[in-house]
């Protein structure tokens, strides 16, 4: 007789729940690609395996132990009956192994790698369009709040050898309003390109929300006639001495980048449209002696909590299915 550990796909200490699975297992997969009489032998097979594996006199033989000595005919144990799979269990219980289970077991080895494959890009092409998604940073217009990396030979304004890279929340201004002093992520209007010779994706600091008076004078900002404290992120030789005054129009918000002497914002080209808002700047990820991460604020951390939750309970059941099948 075969080995009933090679025909039962079980290791020599498994357990009798172990084995009882087994023996259910290689009966649904009987006719997968096999004639009626090799189904017949291999169920003979199967049949077999478990007896002797439930049988603990038997199990013994085979592993080569010791046998005890017999008991009497009255105090033997006696065989364990064979278990009976009802209809429920005729089917596999997993909606995937259902449908596939009667195709030879490579097609559905390969039919299971292909789906998680699909299933983990629609994840990642899912959160890049509406939960995170990363940007670099090309230019000094935000220096030295985010850096970007400097050319040899060239007086670009750049601080570092690398360019940040930077995580930005695309849900949450569905859930709140754009606040002052954020820095965000947005697609620039039509007048940007003409007016910096560069259009797409901006990364600025808003300073004026919609309805506003903005100012500046010698190179400070006035918000509705008030001065805004913007000491803590712009440098001494980053402010220009330009003056101007702009109305931020209805839902509409006013950038201006932390380098204003290289910066071409909203001072050229006037307000964004909210519609035009990807999301605040909330992690610097790259380089690694610049990862950050700022506060999301209560909302934001229920939402990444949720979404993290999520993520890790379809990779937990994608590795037990994997370990059980």
């Amino acid at each position: 007789m075969k080995d009933p550990y090679a025909v039962l796909g079980v290791p020599k200490d498994a357990s009798d729940a172990q084995i009882r699975y087994a023996y259910r297992r290689a009966l649904r997969e009987q006719g997968s690609g096999e004639s009626p009489v090799e189904v017949r032998d291999r169920l003979d097979e199967v049949e077999e395996a478990y007896r002797v594996l439930t049988d603990p006199r038997k199990r013994r033989s085979v592993d080569g132990a010791p046998q005890p000595s017999l008991p009497t005919a009255p105090d033997r144990e006696p065989a364990r009956p064979l278990p009976v799979l009802n209809e429920a269990e005729k089917l596999p219980r997993n909606p995937f192994t259902r449908l596939t289970h009667k195709l030879p077991r490579p097609w559905r080895i390969a039919l299971d790698w292909v789906l998680t494959i699909a299933g983990a890009v629609l994840i990642v092409l899912a959160i890049k369009a509406w939960v995170v998604n990363p940007y670099r940073i090309p230019s000094s217009s935000m220096e030295p709040t985010l850096h970007c990396a400097r050319s040899a030979g060239v007086a670009s304004g750049c601080e570092a050898h690398f360019s940040d890279r930077v995580l930005a929340n695309r849900f949450i201004y569905h859930l709140r309003d754009p606040a002052r002093n954020e820095i965000v992520v947005f697609n620039t209007p039509p007048k940007a390109e003409l007016e910096c010779g560069a259009g797409g994706t901006f990364v600025k600091r808003l300073i004026g929300l919609p309805g506003e008076k903005v100012r500046e004078k010698s190179g400070w900002f006035y918000i509705n006639g008030k001065r805004l404290d913007d000491s803590r992120y712009i440098k001494q030789g980053r402010r220009d001495d330009r003056s101007g005054f702009w109305i931020v129009p209805k839902n509409s918000y006013f950038f201006v980048g932390d380098n204003r002497t290289q910066s071409c914002d909203s001072r050229r080209w006037d307000s964004v449209p909210r519609g035009n808002l990807i999301g605040p700047v909330f992690a610097i990820y790259w380089p690694p002696n610049r990862i950050h991460v700022d506060t999301p604020g209560p909302i934001g951390a229920a939402v990444l909590a949720v979404i993290g939750g999520i993520i890790i309970l379809l990779i937990g059941l994608g590795i037990r299915r994997r370990r059980v099948r």
